[in-house]
Parts: C-alpha cells; structure tokens; sequence
C-alpha cells in the first residue's frame, strides 16, 4: 500500500472515532461510514453534478490559461501594457470571490456563463504572474546574445524568454488548477441548478448532511485528481 494513503485512512479513523464516541452530533458531523454509504447510493446523483462542475472547472481552465499565457506574452512584449494591466490583474485577485459571484451571475445569467468566468478569474491571474515573472527574470546573457543577433522582440521573446520562463509558468498553473474547482463551487452557491455547490446547498437545506458530506468528499477528489493529472502532464514536459 503507498504510504501517502496511511495519512488519509489515519483522519477517517479519527473521524470514525470521534462520531463513535458521540463527541459531536451526527446532523453536524455525520460518520464518514454513512457518508461512504450515501455516496455509493446517491452515486448516480452525485455522479450527474460532478459532471457539471467538471465541465466548468475544465471551460473555465482553458479560457484562464489562455488569458493568463496572452496577458503575460503582452507585458513582457510591451511593457506598458504591464503599467496598465498588473494594478488591474492584481485588484480583481484582492477582491473577495463572493463579492465577485452576485456580479457575474447578474452579468451572465444562471447558466454555465458566470461559473466558468468566476473559474477563469481565480486561474488567470497565477498563470499569468507566474509567467510573467519567468519571462522577466531571462539571464542577460541570454537577452546580450539576442541583441548581437539582431533577433527582433518577438523571436526573442518566443524563443528565448518562453523556454527560460516555462518552470515559474508550470508554478503558476499548479496553483491555478488548485484554485480551479473552487470558482466553479462558489459559482453554484451562488446561483446555479445544477452542480456539486448546488447538491450542497439542496441537502443542507433539506438536513442531508450526509449528502452534504458526500459531495464534499467528491469536490476534495475531484480537486486532487487535477492536480495529480497536471504534475504528470508537467513532468511528462520536463517541467
């Protein structure tokens, strides 16, 4: 058995034990054992919303990576656009995402619009910083041999900065893809009829805690096999 199981089965034991011996109420803290139960029985509930929040977890990945690869391509290209969009890209990251949630559902609608926008805003700001930052920090020995070259801003730019800045790039998307399901999640809390946010919200309402629990335990694996899937797919590029 791998050992990175024996920390996981260490806190359900934990949890077991302290359900066991009563020391919270099961409505607030139901066993994980009928938790296991409800999700294998409420499996092709479940099953139908995480493969909602799957859709808008992966839409709003790939329109966050690509804004965030174009944003940082652009600053490093044309510095001013720097000037103008960090203080913007770093403004949208301070605000609170439940501030930013009510907005775009009243923008976009109750559909899959806001929680793929709500995914694209927490992913692009990682990717393009991380990026950004890689491209800034290109040896000077690297940009000296570019110059006696003669080669212009943008084959420099794409053939020598990028390959130097793809590791801190790499960084970036890791958290990216962490902070990924969690827009979708809080996009369904705010507005949505289909979902994992939404079955948590249902069952918390209807006094499922179980379910609630359930469906917890499927955004946690949803959100570790995307990042299981990237550091592969990142090591696989040498990254």
């Amino acid at each position: 058995m791998s050992a990175r199981i024996w920390p996981v089965l260490a806190i359900f034991a934990l949890w077991q034990a302290v359900c066991a011996a009563a020391l919270v109420p099961a409505f607030v803290l139901p066993p994980p054992l009928r938790v296991f139960e409800t999700l294998w029985h409420e499996r092709g509930l479940i099953g139908q919303h995480a493969l909602t929040t799957l859709a808008e977890t992966g839409a709003g990945l790939a329109l966050g990576i690509g804004l965030g690869v174009t944003l940082a391509l652009a600053m490093a290209l044309a510095p001013w656009l720097q000037r103008l969009i960090g203080p913007v890209l770093a403004g949208a990251q301070a605000l609170p995402v439940f501030v930013l949630a009510p907005v775009l559902v009243l923008w976009l609608g109750y559909g899959l619009g806001p929680k793929v926008a709500m995914v694209a805003l927490l992913v692009v700001f990682p990717v393009a910083s991380g990026l950004h930052d890689g491209l800034c920090a290109t040896p000077a020995a690297v940009l000296d041999l570019a110059r006696i070259a003669r080669a212009s801003r943008l084959r420099t730019l794409l053939w020598l900065r990028l390959p130097h800045a793809l590791p801190q790039g790499a960084a970036g998307l890791r958290i990216a893809v962490t902070y990924a399901p969690t827009g979708a999640v809080i996009g369904e809390w705010v507005g949505a009829s289909q979902g994992l946010g939404y079955l948590m919200l249902m069952a918390n309402a209807r006094m499922r805690i179980d379910l609630m629990f359930a469906a917890l335990l499927v955004i946690l694996a949803l959100t570790l096999l995307l990042n299981r899937l990237t550091d592969r797919a990142l090591a696989r590029a040498g990254l």
